[in-house]
Order: structure tokens, then sequence, then C-alpha cells
């Protein structure tokens, strides 16, 4: 196999910067790709650990294992606050990707990534840095996203035989 080119410390930023462009672009594989060689560079850098874990998730459309991926990467945010509101935008970004597949079942489904999204927003929320209220944004877009789709609600409990006895 080949033996990759290591990244200088010096050129971290300039990384990182292009790593957004790569997302902006829909290249997540190459974002990827450039955050893997910034931590080689600089281990534990937040900004590639965050880049990392949103281009993990702009792949859940069309790979739904890379949650486990993205979830993990979670493991590598130094704050707790950050943890929380990643892990939130982890269950947001799978209730949209399965929304995006229209399935019968995908309704109650992304209902439940999404009550889960908020849940994390709302730990998020409870321990902010001041004046961020980026989770309290996402909370009232989940919020926003259940009240437009009616199919996008709890699953219907299964009716019962009810028990016959003498």
């Amino acid at each position: 196999m080949f033996e990759l080119k290591p990244l200088s410390p010096d050129a971290v930023p300039r990384a990182l910067a292009k790593a957004e462009r790569y997302r902006l672009l829909n290249e997540p594989g190459e974002a990827q790709s450039i955050c893997l060689d910034v931590l080689a560079a600089d281990a534990g850098n937040q900004d590639a650990v965050r880049t990392m874990i949103l281009a993990l998730t702009d792949e859940f459309v069309t790979d739904p294992s890379r949650v486990h991926d993205a979830l993990a990467s979670v493991g590598d945010l130094t704050e707790r606050y950050e943890r929380s509101y990643y892990t939130g935008i982890i269950h947001e970004r799978r209730a949209k990707a399965l929304l995006a597949h229209d399935t019968p079942r995908g309704g109650p489904r992304a209902y439940d990534w999404l009550r889960q999204a908020m849940r994390c927003f709302e730990d998020a929320d409870a321990m902010r840095p001041t004046s961020n209220e980026d989770a309290r944004l996402r909370w009232n877009a989940c919020a926003r996203l259940i009240a437009r789709h009616p199919n996008i609600a709890p699953m219907a409990d299964e009716p019962s035989e009810p028990l016959l006895s003498e």
C-alpha cells in the first residue's frame, strides 16, 4: 500500500478551510480525507473533528452506516456541550436522510430520530456557552419539521386482539 504524505502543522488552517469548501461542494469524502490528514498532524484538532462529523452526516442519504462513524467521532470532542450538540445534529440529519428515501415507515422512524435530536439539543442548551443559542435554533428547526409534515409522527401502536377468557 501507499505511505501517506504527512501534512505540516503550518498547513492545518488552510487545509481546514479547504475541507469546509469540499463540504460545501458536496464532496464529503474529500473533506473527510483532509480532516484525517489534519488530525494526523494535529491530534485532537477540534475544528477537524467537527468538520469530520459534519462531512460524515453529509453521506447519510447514500450510506446510513456512516451514522456509526459520526457517533464515534463525537467522542473526540472535548467539550460536553459540543458532544450533546453534535449528537443532536447527527440524529437530526439521520431523520432527514430517512425522509429523503420516502419509505412507508420513514415518517415514524424519522420522528424517533428527531425526538432524540431534540433531547440532545435540550441537554446542550442547558449547558450552552453565553450567547450561544445554536441548540435552541436546531431544536426549533426539528419542531417545525415535525409540525410541517403530518407523516412525521410516532409509530402507531399495533392493534392487539383482546384476550378471551372464561
